[in-house]
């Protein structure tokens, strides 16, 4: 398997000490980040390596030494550990009867357990659907399966045909991918290609090597280069790539030896280095609001962010299971005498500047929150990529089959770019629920989708209240926009993947799929329509790449949230950096794009700095 490895090296010294605990005296900084994520964490650091004094606020703990996290291997055990998890209850429509039929829909049955299905015990509490994040130093990117994978070129330049500015050109973004990583595996002097053990490719009396050279043949690759193709670098730079239809090799933000390297490993690294680069760390630090100037009481006059509201304290979140009602921590002010930037994720900073009283006004005014601007874009145009799979038991254990990764084309694909990416091997993976996944033992075979540019981002995240301890109301409004033919990509993907099974022989033949169709895979077996199928995608399609509730949009957009330079509309010295500034889902897997434009956030931030600085 290729790795890449971000060049956020892990530091290995203990930081405890290094940590801010509250001040009597108010503290002061240059720039305070408000989350340690894939958007936060790199940014932080890169700013404190710059020379300016930075706070970085994590809601969170650190377990950059935790085995659990700091092994790759273990990111499911790490994505259901009760010591960094935060669960957000969500809904995938507006319709009770249609969410009812979720199979992993999670109740709470009062004795400190969740039942997971269709048939609670009585008198459980409704919860809803679990989309698990993670309150830890380095954030998600500290649970996740760390696969890296890079948006078409589209997804960059909308913000170019959105905004004018040139500088998110795809051509250029490319050098922010080369910032954040350490490759591993490309052989000296060529810049396109990764190589790798790929063996069983070659093995023609293997079931999986069937399945592969099967699933070359339906989507237009040449069978006789299957086994060269698997090791293809998914990351590779080509004024097509966006319409190759290939297998590839998956890349980590991960060492070869499989160790997870993360915003937690940049972080650490800044601040051990001898140079004493000026960043403080504040961990089990909540955020409750950003602080603004008094021109807000001006009319006509612009607000100035200056600083940060913290209540300090373990669990205060109401999505940590660790949470005990009515806990609450002392509560503090931090200001900054240039920025704040708000780092907490696609949940989070709408949540943020919403109780800051940057949002839609009349969502403002329901909980009594004075009015800084009225940005109605603030907790809109969510989106997430569309995610199901093929799951069977074959006739035979599977643990050895080899894994296969590609990034394809339906036959009713919108366009002649890629609209899926799928992965099959001996795994399950099915969705997020707690105790996720189902283990069915040492013959399951998995063919995972993610459909790539859904067509709707109708989803939503609106307050519950004014409380900052208790969580939003998430909705991501699955298939309101162009969902019939997003589910009929879903079902063609299946479709194609499921013939392949079907070449797969002895001894993994026949397999017994349990989802979508039920029943043996066989050739010459139907089983369900594509309408059964699309039924059961719209149904059980499940996500984990929420983005785009703080868009970045041009002038003459009014729900346009942020410019080109990651800035707040309507205030200054406030900026958002994470997952949410995506206009649209940004490819298959956001972590590394995250990390990306963290880096570019930080160079437009300090750019803009010194330039001002000459000024003075």
């Amino acid at each position: 398997m290729h790795y890449r490895l971000l060049s956020f090296i892990t530091a290995s010294v203990a930081l405890q000490a290094t940590y801010a605990s509250p001040a009597l005296s108010p503290e002061v900084y240059d720039y305070i980040v408000v989350g340690s994520g894939p958007g936060g964490g790199p940014l932080a650091a890169e700013l404190a390596r710059a020379g300016y004094p930075t706070l970085l606020i994590e809601a969170g703990g650190d377990e950059g030494e935790n085995p659990t996290y700091a092994e790759i291997q273990h990111f499911n055990e790490a994505a259901n550990d009760e010591a960094t998890r935060w669960d957000f209850w969500v809904k995938h429509s507006d319709d009770p009867e249609r969410e009812a039929k979720f199979e992993h829909t999670t109740w709470d049955t009062g004795d400190g357990t969740f039942y997971v299905g269709l048939d609670p015990p009585e008198g459980a509490k409704y919860l809803g659907i679990q989309y698990p994040r993670a309150a830890v130093l380095g954030g998600c990117a500290m649970h996740n399966a760390g696969v890296c994978s890079l948006p078409a070129d589209d997804d960059w330049n909308i913000i170019v045909n959105k905004t004018g500015d040139t500088s998110w050109e795809a051509k250029n973004m490319r050098k922010y991918l080369k910032k954040i990583e350490k490759n591993e595996y490309l052989l000296p002097g060529n810049p396109d290609h990764g190589y790798d053990d790929a063996s069983w490719a070659k093995n023609e009396s293997l079931s999986q090597t069937r399945i592969l050279k099967k699933i070359a043949e339906l989507t237009g690759q040449d069978p006789k280069k299957a086994a060269e193709l698997v090791s293809r670098d998914i990351l590779e730079v080509g004024d097509d790539v966006d319409e190759t239809v290939s297998f590839y090799n998956m890349a980590f933000h991960a060492t070869a030896k499989g160790e997870r390297s993360s915003p937690n490993s940049y972080i650490r690294a800044t601040l051990a280095d001898p140079a004493g680069y000026p960043l403080t760390v504040k961990l089990h630090a909540l955020v409750t609001r950003v602080l603004f100037d008094n021109a807000t009481l001006i009319p006509g006059s612009t607000p100035r962010a200056i600083g940060v509201e913290v209540m300090t304290g373990p669990s205060l979140y109401r999505a940590d299971p660790k949470h005990v009602p009515g806990t609450k921590g002392p509560i503090s002010q931090i200001y900054a005498k240039r920025e704040v930037i708000i780092s907490g994720g696609v949940f989070n900073s709408p949540q943020i500047l919403k109780l800051s009283g940057v949002g839609p006004a009349e969502e403002l005014k329901k909980f009594g929150i004075p009015v800084v601007v009225d940005l109605p874009g603030v907790g809109e145009n969510l989106g997430d990529n569309y995610e199901g799979s093929l799951l069977g038991i074959a006739s035979s254990p599977t643990n050895n089959a080899g894994q296969i990764t590609l990034l394809f084309r339906t036959p009713n694909a919108p366009t002649k770019k890629r609209n899926i990416y799928a992965w099959c091997g001996s795994f399950s993976f099915e969705g997020f629920w707690p105790g996720f996944p189902t283990w069915y033992g040492n013959k399951v075979y998995t063919c995972a989708l993610v459909h790539l540019a859904p067509k709707s981002q109708a989803g939503s995240v609106k307050l519950r209240s004014a409380n900052p301890q208790d969580t939003p109301e998430i909705n991501f409004r699955f298939f309101e926009h162009g969902g019939d033919h997003d589910l009929q990509e879903l079902v063609e993907a299946a479709n194609i993947l499921r013939e392949a099974w079907k070449a797969a022989g002895e001894p993994m033949a026949p397999i017994e799929e349990l989802h979508p169709c039920k029943g043996p895979v066989q050739p010459g077996s139907e089983r369900c329509s594509d309408e059964e199928q699309k039924e059961y995608f719209k149904l059980q399609a499940y996500s984990h790449h929420a983005s785009s509730t703080c868009a970045i949009g041009g002038d003459d957009d009014p729900m346009a949230v942020l410019d080109s330079k990651f800035r707040v509309r309507g205030v200054k010295g406030l900026r958002v950096v994470d997952a949410s500034v995506f206009p649209v889902v940004p490819g298959a897997f956001p972590s590394c794009p995250t990390m990306m434009i963290s880096v570019k956030a930080a160079e437009d931030i300090i750019e803009e700095a010194r330039r001002t600085d000459k000024k003075l």
